[in-house]
């Protein structure tokens, strides 16, 4: 029987939970489903992780939504995953604005239509106050691109004088990232069975507490997720000190 979300002691939350959504796919072929029914079934199973992180006091929920390798997939795929992230940004902002829950979208833009860049960007606004929670989702997003862009951006300021390369340290780096506003991640969680990072969070996760589950995100629910918390308050983070 799993603990009760009041029963977990405060101290031992996470106070960033990332997850990489994955097996949308494999739980419909699964059902002889076609992936569509999958990403359905991915986009209820965002919703329940978004009320049990608030529930339990979780501050930061990040979640990897589409990498910017993801567009190599079949046509009628991406369509359906862009027409999903259509309906969600349309139909689920109304309620999360209610649950003081902030929304923030990182990734390049620049490979998105129109009409979703403004639908992010009025969520966003809408929602830029509330305090309760942030929900990040991870769009066109790649870590590689990410840290390459950062460091693209320093050398700039370099170059032009405005920063002094003896300067350039983890802090500064960290402050040119997409989630320079946010905490790193405590606890990465993917799904599905699989076992790597997929391009994901690369420089934030380097003492993050990795959590690999055999069940397809289209099943992960509110025991998954307490689970996973219970997981992360028996292990001991030493960041590289030793534990004496």
């Amino acid at each position: 029987m799993l603990e009760s979300p009041t029963n977990i002691v405060d101290a031992t939350l996470p106070r960033h939970i990332a997850v990489i959504m994955d097996g949308n796919g494999r739980w419909a072929k699964e059902r002889h489903l076609p992936r569509a029914a999958g990403h359905r079934e991915g986009a209820e199973a965002v919703r329940r992780t978004v009320t049990a992180c608030r529930e339990l006091g979780i501050e930061y929920l990040t979640i990897y939504a589409f990498s910017s390798e993801n567009w190599k997939r079949p046509a009628k795929e991406v369509n359906d995953l862009m027409g999903l992230l259509r309906v969600y940004l349309q139909r689920e902002i109304r309620e999360l604005d209610e649950k003081d829950v902030c929304l923030r979208v990182i990734g390049d833009r620049t490979g998105l239509a129109k009409d979703i860049c403004t639908l992010i960007k009025n969520n966003e606004e809408t929602t830029k106050d509330n305090k309760s929670m942030v929900l990040t989702i991870a769009l066109n997003y790649g870590g590689q691109a990410e840290i390459v862009e950062a460091a693209k951006n320093i050398a700039r300021a370099v170059q032009q004088g405005d920063v002094d390369i003896e300067d350039v340290d983890e802090e500064m780096f960290s402050r040119h990232l997409y989630t320079n506003d946010i905490p790193d991640p405590d606890l990465i969680i993917r799904t599905s069975g699989e076992k790597r990072l997929s391009n994901f969070l690369l420089w934030q996760s380097a003492y993050a507490e990795l959590m690999f589950v055999d069940q397809y995100w289209p099943d992960f629910n509110k025991d998954s997720l307490v689970s996973a918390v219970q997981n992360f308050a028996s292990r001991d983070r030493r960041f590289g000190a030793s534990s004496d």
